[in-house]
């Protein structure tokens, strides 16, 4: 699976080499265009952005969803403003236990006089309209819903951005239920069992090789058969695994 980052500023591509100039940490729409596999093999998308310019999230935002392979996005650590569309634009998303999504207003500098700025603004609400789609298309909930939350900038966390729909589910939740599920793991039973036999041992072994081969194979097939009976008879019902399912900032 191909892996490409997102990190620092969302810039414009002809903003890049200036950001790099100045050291600043960003990645442009090439830099993510040009790391698409040409087989259509799934890729995941590591996001750690506050965001940057509307334009070049935009751009990334419908080229990750224009691909025609499967698109993992992950925010790790924050998706906010500009990096908040492009979290939308994965097939899953799952973010980070301690990562956050943030959603807000575009916005803008304009010079001028009063019919500047009032024309400013009504090209702010287009921006604000234009990309609340996004948002709509992931989570299902309505565009006034989801303007109001733009105009209140809304700070998700994990488990909020999964129960608004902003996000499928949260990283790492299930590597605990794959280890409780397992076999490979001794049931308490069987280590309480072990620790019995170990403790009516009235010493440990002096001599090497005291303990036979014909002891290790009987204590063997004990555990065996303790382990086997725990599965025919379960002490306690397993727990239940729920599945969880140009120029302007933003």
């Amino acid at each position: 699976m191909t892996t490409i980052e997102i990190k620092g500023v969302i810039v414009m591509n002809d903003y890049k080499e200036v950001y790099e100039w100045y050291g600043i940490e960003c990645t442009s729409p090439s830099d993510v265009i040009n790391q698409l596999p040409t087989d259509n093999s799934p890729v995941e998308i590591i996001i750690n952005s506050g965001g940057g310019h509307v334009d070049a999230g935009n751009e990334i935002y419908a080229r990750l969803k224009a691909y025609e392979g499967e698109v993992t996005t992950k925010p790790y650590s924050i998706a906010a403003s500009a990096a908040s569309i492009i979290a939308m634009a994965g097939d899953k998303v799952l973010i980070a236990p301690t990562a956050q999504l943030m959603i807000h207003n575009v916005s803008g500098l304009v010079d001028g006089d009063h019919r500047a700025h009032i024309e400013e603004a009504k090209v702010l609400e287009g921006y604000n309209k234009a990309i609340a789609n996004a948002y709509i298309l992931k989570t299902g909930k309505s565009e006034e819903e989801i303007l109001q939350m733009m105009n209140n900038e809304t700070w998700l966390n994990a488990n909020e951005a999964v129960e608004k729909g902003f996000a499928d589910g949260v990283l790492f939740e299930n590597k605990i239920q794959y280890v409780a599920s397992s076999y490979a793991i001794l049931p308490n039973q069987a280590i309480d069992k072990a620790r019995l036999m170990m403790k009516n041992q009235s010493s440990p072994p002096s001599v090497e090789g005291e303990v036979t081969k014909s002891d290790f194979e009987a204590f063997k097939n004990e555990i065996t058969n303790l382990i086997n009976q725990l599965k025919e008879e379960p002490t306690s019902t397993p727990p239940q695994v729920v599945t969880k399912r140009k120029g302007f900032l933003f």
